[in-house]
C-alpha cells in the first residue's frame, strides 16, 4: 500500500493512494466493519487508524494493516459510487494536500556516510566496521511541495537524496537475519544541509557538525509510505535528484555500504526502535558542496527526488521567512 497522512479543510487524515485517488483510511475501515455487521464500527476504526497519526496506525501492527489493506481494497472495487466521494471516503488527489508521511517521528537517525563514492568526493574514508549516525530533530519534517527555507546565517544550502526506512514494530537489539521483519515500509528523504553552520567555519575549531542538518524545514518526507510488501529488494532502487531541471545525483541503493537489515540491527544495540521511527540509510554521490565550483540551493529552485517505485518527492526553495 502507499500509505499517506493528507490535509483535507485543516483537519490531517490517514490515507492510501489509489488508482490516482486518495481513499480515507479511517472512513474505509468504518465502512468495511459495518459491512462485516460489527458491533461499534466506528470506534474500531478510530482505534485501528486513528485520523491523523500514522504512529499510531503502525502501533497497532500486522493485523491492522491487513485489515486496512481489505477495507481499502473493498473501497477500490465500488470507486465508481459517487457516494463514497460524499461519504468523505474517497478524493481526488487534487483535492487535499500530502502531508509527510509520518509527520512527528519519535526518532530520525541519519547514516554518515554511506555510500562509498560520496566519501570519495568528500575526500572523505567511509566507515566500514559499523555503521555512524547523526540525528535530526524531528519538527523540521516538511511534507511534498512544502518551501526548504534557507536560513539567514547560511549561504551554502546543500541537498541529499536519500531511502529512508520507516520503523513498523519495536525492538531492541534486533538480530541482522529478521530485522527487515521490523520495517513498516519506506519513502524519500532529502537530508538538507547547511554546510557553512559548522564550529570550524564558524569558530576555526573542529568539532560536532550536526546542527548544520537539522534546522527548520531540513527534513523533507514522502510523498509515501510503501509498505515493505511493495518493495521486494529496498537495495535495488535508483536514486535520482535534480534541481529543476538538472540532473544532480544519480545512484542506486545497492552501492549502500551498510545494508538496512545491518543498520536496523545496529541502531538497536543504542536505542529501542519504535514505531514511526525514521532512518535514512545515507546519500550517494553529486551533492552540491563539494561540485567544482560548489553547487548550493537557491531562492526560486525546484528540489525533485525520485527512489524506485516510491513516488516523487519535491519541494520548492525559498529565502527563509517567504515560504
Amino acid at each position: 500500500m502507499r500509505l499517506v497522512t493528507y490535509s483535507f479543510r485543516g483537519l490531517h487524515r490517514l490515507g492510501v493512494v489509489r488508482e490516482g485517488v486518495v481513499i480515507d483510511l479511517t472512513r474505509a475501515l468504518e465502512r468495511w466493519y459495518t459491512w462485516r455487521g460489527e458491533a461499534k464500527a466506528e470506534a474500531r476504526a478510530q482505534w485501528v487508524a486513528p485520523p491523523g497519526d500514522m504512529v499510531g496506525f503502525l502501533a497497532n501492527g500486522p493485523t491492522a494493516l491487513e485489515e486496512a489493506r481489505e477495507a481499502v481494497e473493498e473501497v477500490q472495487r465500488q470507486l465508481s459510487n459517487e457516494a463514497l466521494r460524499a461519504q468523505g471516503i474517497v478524493f481526488e488527489l487534487s483535492e487535499v494536500k500530502l502531508e509527510a508521511p509520518v509527520r512527528r517521528p519519535g526518532k530520525i537517525a541519519c547514516l554518515w556516510v554511506n555510500y562509498v563514492e560520496h566519501g570519495n568526493e568528500a575526500a572523505i574514508v567511509p566507515p566500514t566496521k559499523e555503521p555512524v549516525f547523526f540525528a535530526k530533530f524531528s519538527d523540521v519534517v516538511i511534507g511534498p511541495g512544502d518551501p526548504i527555507q534557507l536560513p539567514r546565517v547560511s549561504r551554502a544550502v546543500d541537498y541529499e537524496a536519500e531511502l529512508a526506512v520507516i520503523i513498523g514494530r519495536e525492538g531492541k537489539h534486533i538480530p541482522e537475519e529478521s530485522a527487515l521483519e521490523y520495517v513498516a515500509g519506506y519513502t524519500i528523504l532529502n537530508d538538507v544541509s547547511a554546510r557553512d553552520f559548522n564550529l570550524k567555519t564558524l569558530l576555526g575549531v573542529v568539532g560536532p557538525y550536526i546542527i548544520q542538518k537539522t534546522f527548520d524545514t531540513f527534513a523533507p518526507m514522502g510523498p509515501y509510505l510503501v509498505t515493505r510488501d511493495e518493495v521486494p529488494d529496498p537495495h535495488a532502487l535508483p536514486i535520482r535528484l535534480w534541481i529543476n531541471e538538472e540532473l544532480m545525483q544519480d545512484g542506486n541503493s545497492g552501492e549502500m555500504i551498510f545494508k538496512i537489515p545491518r543498520i536496523i540491527s545496529y541502531l538497536s544495540r543504542v536505542v529501542t526502535l519504535r514505531p514511526g521511527d525514521v532512518i535514512s540509510t545515507g546519500t550517494p554521490p553529486g551533492v552540491g558542496h563539494w561540485r567544482t565550483p560548489p553547487r548550493y540551493l537557491q531562492p526560486g529552485e525546484t528540489v525533485r527526488i525520485e527512489i524506485g517505485n516510491l513516488g516523487v518527492l519535491e519541494n520548492p526553495v525559498v529565502r527563509e521567512g517567504e515560504g
